[in-house]
């Protein structure tokens, strides 16, 4: 794998190298065990849950490939992913195109519980891939807690949550696996439901509901930007970084004095003013600018069309608008720039279900 370089300033500039490893190596336990509650149930074992929309990092500086953390705010929505798990007597069948990733989240999880027995996993995502809507951390999470349930529940919701945030890790090509970025909001979004306000070290700060009866699109502009890969990393490391040093002690501010409040009180406008001011600090401006000025020139007719929350999601390029207003009143103003609607949905204030 490349060394990649992480400049978060003109005195600040380190080298991170990549190591790939085998699925089942370099695991963090926290220290959980949990072999004496382990009780495997006779049929299977269906977990559902949501998407998410990551509205921001809180701090760039914060984490890093093997440093979960950066803290971060997101929410939940009613698309679904599922994941089904049934014990076996030993080995590890996995029907899903991903299998070094799941490979690997399987070794953590049968270490921590002490299971030797096997599991036959399959998995239904969301199919909308690097748009912004999560899809690798809404298949870890499903397949963590079917797996747990499958094992009677061992664990609880919280210790998963982090069980998949500090050992998060993506495929290589060659078959191995390589510890991923993970702010911890994905995962504690689609596990609570509602809007996740996260500290560092996947600190969940806050959970609320939100907009409970406003309406969510989603647009998904044309760019030529990659927002995966090493592209994702030099923006995630480099400018993102650097703008953060900048803006973060405002955007903490932003958040805690205002957001928080605006959630309390479900004030859809204020959580809206927010979120905008937030898309011109720090990385969301390095990840916004990523895929092109054109996205800022979208977000703002949307803004001075009254619509009352805007902004992209993750590394983009999606745009997601909450919102009281009707899909015929946003489709009159994005109609002009060639934009259709790709989802039209809600917030998921309740969080993953576990079906038996």
């Amino acid at each position: 794998m490349a060394r990649m370089t992480i400049r978060g300033g003109d005195l600040d500039l380190v080298e991170y190298e990549f190591s790939p490893f085998p699925p089942g190596e370099n695991i963090n336990t926290l220290g959980y065990d949990c072999s004496d509650r382990v009780s495997p149930c006779k049929g299977p074992v269906t977990v559902r849950v949501p998407a998410r929309i990551h509205s921001s990092v809180l701090d760039m500086n914060r984490f890093a490939p093997d440093h979960p953390g950066g803290g971060g705010i997101g929410f939940a929505i009613r698309i679904y992913g599922e994941a089904t798990v049934r014990c076996t007597p030993s080995e590890v069948v996995i029907h899903y195109s991903r299998v070094p990733m799941l490979q690997h989240l399987v070794a953590v999880m049968k270490k921590v519980t002490g299971y030797t027995g096997g599991f036959e996993i399959d998995v239904i995502d969301h199919e909308r891939k690097h748009v912004g809507l999560g899809s690798t951390g809404t298949v870890l999470i499903a397949v963590a807690h079917a797996i747990n349930a499958a094992l009677g529940s061992p664990l609880d919701r919280e210790q998963v949550r982090l069980l998949v945030g500090y050992n998060y890790a993506e495929e290589t090509e060659s078959g191995d696996v390589v510890c991923g970025f993970e702010t911890g909001v994905g995962p504690a979004a689609v596990t609570y439901g509602g809007m996740a306000v996260m500290g560092d070290e996947l600190t969940l700060v806050c959970q609320h509901s939100f907009a409970k009866d406003k309406n969510v699109f989603v647009i998904i502009p044309p760019t030529e930007a990659d927002a995966a890969g090493e592209s994702e990393f030099q923006v995630l490391m480099n400018r993102a970084r650097s703008l953060d040093y900048c803006d973060r002690e405002l955007k903490a501010y932003l958040i805690l004095m205002d957001l928080i409040p605006a959630l309390v009180k479900d004030d859809l406008r204020r959580i809206g003013d927010v979120i905008w001011e937030i898309e011109f600090r720090g990385s969301k401006r390095a990840e916004v600018e990523h895929n092109s000025f054109e996205i800022y020139q979208y977000m703002a007719k949307l803004r001075e069309a009254g619509f009352e929350f805007v902004g992209m999601s993750s590394v983009g390029p999606s745009i997601s608008i909450i919102t009281e207003k009707s899909r015929e009143e946003l489709e009159q103003v994005i109609a002009q720039y060639g934009l259709k609607i790709a989802i039209e949905t809600k917030v998921d204030n309740e969080g993953l279900k576990i079906i038996r």
